[in-house]
């Protein structure tokens, strides 16, 4: 038996392309918080990116299934090392389980570098964000 966790093998309960668009949207609007320097009608998205500000990239979130809101902050976790590769499950319990008071969203966009540590949940089970097709 392996325990290689190979992406064909593993269901994360979300799709690589769902969570790549919120990690690119949770680093971009948390990079913009941290640079008040920057003009918001200088930056145009590029081609076929879509432009999330907080409001946008919140209702995408909301509109997702419990299970894939429980995956994202799951990932996040992971990716801040509250949880290995093997307690996978046990951390989407309880991500379903957080209701601290915030919903999904919030609690995501309130947390540091939110983006990053959803990457880095992906990395662990072999997963680059960076190849994820969007």
């Amino acid at each position: 038996m392996s325990d290689s966790t190979d992406d064909d093998e593993f269901d994360l309960g979300i799709s690589l392309e769902t969570v790549a668009t919120v990690v690119d949207h949770l680093r971009a609007i948390q990079d913009d918080e941290g640079d008040e320097n920057i003009d918001p009608d200088d930056e145009e998205p590029e081609e076929g990116e879509e432009d999330f500000d907080e409001d946008t990239l919140a209702t995408f979130i909301e509109e997702l299934n419990e299970d894939e809101q429980a995956a994202l902050v799951a990932l996040a976790w992971t990716g801040r090392g509250d949880y290995e590769a093997d307690q996978w499950e046990e951390a989407v319990a309880m991500a379903k389980e957080r209701g601290a008071g915030l919903s999904t969203a919030e609690y995501l966009l309130q947390m540091d570098m939110a983006g990053d540590l959803v990457a880095e949940g992906l990395a662990v089970f072999g997963i680059s964000v960076e190849d994820v097709e969007r």
